[in-house]
């Protein structure tokens, strides 16, 4: 009976787990799929380069509640639930933006650095999604990995505030996003790993 509980706990432990795992890289996952919806918007002229950028604040904000819920190690219901709102609060301000009267110019300049490094996002949310999946990265490893997507989105969004992209706020922004590229490489390929 005794070996029958003892079962039972580790099957238990294991499919909480796996839930876990499954749920955050759930909201990883999303994170990208929203980025894309961003860039198909800003590719298609739906979105000019200041809504971006206030999309890209948007989705800094959801980052930054991740990193901050994974940073004991453990998603609780109540953080999942508060994350997947602001989400949905995202996913409904990409709408409204890309269905306004308001429209972009995807051959402008300043549009074009916008969906290079909105692109650069979907490829980093994409890089930790994996890393999760594999086994390559462990819940405090992401919690600091989305802070530092946090950081790069926030830098975005300061840069297309006035609509417009400078060669040198897109050399800052791309400044960011190489050093939390080696981050991800970094931490995909240290000894820790998921348990």
């Amino acid at each position: 009976m005794k070996i029958i509980k003892i079962v039972m706990v580790l099957a238990i432990s294991s499919f909480s787990l796996h839930t876990f795992a499954q749920s955050v890289e759930s909201q990883i996952s999303r994170n990208a799929n929203q980025q894309e919806r961003i860039q198909s918007g800003l590719g298609s002229g739906a979105l000019n380069v200041h809504e971006a950028a206030k999309l890209e604040k948007a989705e800094a904000n959801i980052e930054h509640m991740q990193a901050k819920a994974l940073q004991d190690g453990s998603l609780s219901t109540r953080e999942a639930n508060r994350i997947k709102s602001a989400q949905n609060k995202t996913s409904a301000a990409i709408y409204q933006q890309k269905h306004d009267a308001q429209t972009g110019n995807p051959d402008s300049v300043s549009a074009m650095r916008m969906q290079e490094n909105v692109q650069q996002n979907i490829n980093q949310q994409h890089r930790i999604e994996k890393g999760l999946s594999s086994g390559q990265l462990n819940n405090h490893e992401v919690a600091k990995l989305e802070r530092g997507q946090a950081q790069a989105s926030r830098r975005e969004a300061r840069a297309g505030a006035d609509g417009h992209i400078s060669a040198h706020e897109q050399n800052q922004v791309q400044h960011k996003q190489d050093k939390q590229s080696r981050k991800i490489h970094r931490q995909k390929h240290d000894r820790q790993t998921r348990s």
